[in-house]
C-alpha cells in the first residue's frame, strides 16, 4: 500500500468542511422548527438543525474523552447532561497530521462523536433503515465530518451515522503496558467503533432509525475496518449488512508484530522500562509528539501503517482467513474496488520524485515492489502496453494488494450469504487539483468513487459532467437499496445479480453493466500464487 496517499487524500478529505454551511442548514430558531430539532436520547437532549431535506445532529460524544488516565483505555460511557446539548457543530477531530491549520477545524483528544443525518420528516417512531460510516485515512488521519450524505439519506428514506475513532498511536499503539480487558493489547480505534455501534443501537430509535436494519459501510482503512467487525465477536447481533469499498483487508497485524513495533516506538519517545512506568511516560506524552505515528504493523516494505492487531479476544483471526473459515457475521454484503486502485499510491510517489520512475529504472521498481519475482511480474506487466512507468506499476499495485484480494474475499464470503460485487470503472473520474498536469491518466484510481456517493467529500472533487452526475445518482440509488433491503435492487435500472461465477456490475458512465472477466482482466490467477 502507498500509505502516503491515503494520508495526504484523507488531509485533503479534511480541508474546510463546515457542514451546515455546505449543505443549507439554517438554525432551529430561525426555521420555526425547534421542536423538530431536539431529540431525547440516553443521555440528554440534542438539539440539531434542521433544513427542507434534512436534519443533522452533530458532534454526539458516544464516548467519555480518552485523556488523562483514560488515554489508552477502551471507551467509557459519556457522561449524562442536563438542559438541551448544541448539536449543530460537528466535534473536533482526533488528532492527525494535517489539516489541524484550516478554518473551522479542530483536533483533540476528546473527539469520540458522532454525526446523524435524517429525513426531514423522520421521528421518532419512523423505524427507518441505517447506514454508519466508517471514514478510512489508514488508519492515521480522516473524521466522520468528512462526508455529507443528503443524497442517500434522502434516496433511500435513511438515517445516516458518521463517526469518529482514535487514530494513529493514540488508537491502535500494542504496548503490552498499556494491556487491558485480561491482558489484550492495541485495538483502541476498534473497541471506539464498536462504542459507536452500540451507541446507536441503544439511541437510534430517538433519530427515526431501527436498530435492527443497521448496515456497516466503509471505504479503504474504513472498509479494513468493517472486515474485523465482521470477524470480531464483539460486534456479533450489531449490524445486519456490510459494504466494503476499496479495502485490501488481508493486511492486519499479528499480536507479536504489532508488540514488537510498538514497544520500538514507545522506547524512541523515551518510555521504557517496568510496564507502570512506561504506561505513565506515555499518558504524559505530549499529543502533539504522537501526531506521526510510524508503528509499522501494516503493510510491504516501507509502507507501514498502525492498525488492528490480531490474535485478540476482541478480533481472534485476520478477517480474510476467518471469512475464509466460516468465522465471520454470515450478513449480505456488498463489495467492490475501483478500476486503477494504484494509481493514487504510484502517484503520489510520482511527484515526491518524478526522475525515479522511468523505463530503465522499471526493474529496479518492479523489484522493490514484489521482491524476486520481478522478472515474472514484468513479463506479464510489460512497459510496451502502458503508456508510462507509473501506470505499469500502478497496475501491479491494484491487481496484486486491491483487485484480487477482494474477489477472493468475495469468494468466502458469498458462501455463508449474499455478496453484491461492483468495480467502479469512471476511467474519467474528476481528481483533486494538485493531481492534474500529470503525464499520464489517474483514471478510476483510489477513493475517486466516494464524490459518486457522497454529496460533498472536499478536496475530492464532485462528478463534472451531465453522464457523471446521472451515475452518481445511479450508484446512490444502488446503495441506499442495499441498506433497505440487504439487496441493491433497483427496479429501472440494470440488475445487480448475487455475485457467483465472479459476476460483478461494473459502473461508468452511460455504460453500466454485468461483468464476469475481472480476475482474468487484473491477472488473480497469477496472483493468488503469491500467497
Amino acid at each position: 500500500m502507498r500509505t502516503g496517499v491515503f494520508r495526504r487524500l484523507r488531509a485533503a478529505v479534511a480541508v474546510g468542511l463546515l457542514i451546515c454551511a455546505a449543505a443549507g442548514c439554517g438554525s432551529a430558531e430561525g426555521s420555526g422548527r425547534g421542536a423538530e430539532s431536539v431529540v431525547t436520547i440516553r443521555d440528554g437532549q440534542v438539539r440539531g438543525q434542521v433544513a427542507d431535506d434534512h436534519r443533522l445532529f452533530a458532534g454526539i460524544p458516544y464516548a467519555a474523552a480518552p485523556v488523562g488516565e483514560r488515554r489508552w483505555q477502551p471507551p467509557a460511557a459519556p457522561a449524562a447532561w442536563s438542559g438541551q446539548r448544541d448539536a449543530t457543530t460537528p466535534g473536533p477531530q482526533c488528532p492527525q497530521t494535517g489539516s489541524q491549520d484550516q478554518p473551522g477545524w479542530s483536533q483533540s483528544e476528546d473527539c469520540l462523536s458522532l454525526n446523524v443525518w435524517t429525513p426531514a420528516a423522520a421521528r421518532e417512531r419512523s423505524r427507518l433503515p441505517v447506514l454508519v460510516w466508517i471514514h478510512g485515512g489508514s488508519f492515521l488521519t480522516g473524521s466522520g465530518r468528512d462526508y455529507t450524505p443528503i443524497g442517500l439519506v434522502n434516496a433511500g428514506n435513511m438515517v445516516v451515522v458518521t463517526i469518529n475513532y482514535r487514530l494513529g498511536a493514540l488508537g491502535f499503539l500494542a504496548h503490552p503496558a498499556l494491556a487491558h480487558d485480561g491482558g489484550q493489547v492495541g485495538n483502541f480505534g476498534l473497541l471506539d467503533q464498536q462504542a459507536a455501534l452500540r451507541w446507536v443501537r441503544d439511541n437510534i430509535g430517538a433519530f427515526g432509525g431501527d436498530p435492527a436494519k443497521v448496515t456497516l459501510a466503509g471505504e479503504s482503512a474504513g472498509a479494513m475496518s468493517v472486515c474485523d467487525h465482521l470477524a470480531s465477536p464483539a460486534s456479533v447481533g450489531l449490524f445486519r449488512a456490510a459494504v466494503l469499498q476499496s479495502g485490501p483487508c488481508q493486511v492486519q497485524a499479528d499480536r507479536a508484530t504489532a508488540i514488537a513495533a510498538s514497544q520500538d516506538y514507545a522506547a524512541r519517545l523515551g518510555c521504557d522500562g517496568e510496564p507502570a512506568a512506561v504506561a505513565a511516560c506515555l499518558r504524559a506524552v505530549p499529543v502533539a509528539r504522537l501526531l506521526d505515528a510510524p508503528l509499522g504493523f501494516v503493510g510491504r516494505g516501507d509502507d507501514l501503517v498502525p492498525g488492528p492487531v490480531t490474535g485478540e479476544a476482541l478480533l481472534p483471526a485476520n478477517p480474510v482467513e476467518a471469512i475464509h473459515g466460516g468465522q465471520t457475521a454470515k450478513v449480505p454484503v456488498l463489495i467492490g474496488f475501483t478500476h486503477d486502485e494504484g494509481t493514487s499510491f504510484t502517484a503520489d510517489s510520482y511527484l515526491k520524485n518524478p526522475q525515479t520512475f522511468t523505463a530503465d529504472n522499471y526493474p529496479n521498481l518492479l523489484a522493490g515492489l514484489v521482491g524476486p519475482r520481478a522478472g515474472e511480474v514484468a513479463a506479464r506487466y510489460p512497459l510496451r502496453v502502458y503508456p508510462h512507468p507509473v501506470l505499469a506499476l500502478s497496475a501491479v499495485g491494484t491487481d496484486r494488494d486491491f483487485v484480487c484480494p477482494i474477489l477472493d474475499m468475495a469468494d468466502g464470503l458469498a458462501k455463508a450469504a449474499p455478496v453484491y460485487a461492483y468495480e467502479f470503472a469512471d476511467a474519467h473520474a474528476a481528481v483533486p487539483p494538485e493531481w492534474s498536469g500529470l503525464p499520464f491518466p489517474l483514471g478510476a484510481a483510489h477513493a475517486l468513487e466516494l464524490p459518486y456517493l457522497f454529496d460533498r467529500v472536499e478536496g475530492l472533487p464532485a462528478p463534472p459532467t451531465s453522464d457523471q452526475r446521472a451515475l452518481s445518482q445511479q450508484m446512490i440509488r444502488y446503495w441506499a437499496a442495499f441498506v433497505n433491503a440487504t439487496d441493491p435492487a433497483v427496479g429501472d435500472q440494470p440488475a445487480w445479480p448475487r455475485y457467483t461465477a465472479q459476476r460483478a456490475l461494473q459502473f461508468a458512465p452511460g455504460d453500466t453493466k454485468v461483468t464476469t472477466d475481472a480476475a482474468s482482466e487484473h491477472r488473480c490467477q497469477f496472483w493468488n500464487t503469491f500467497r
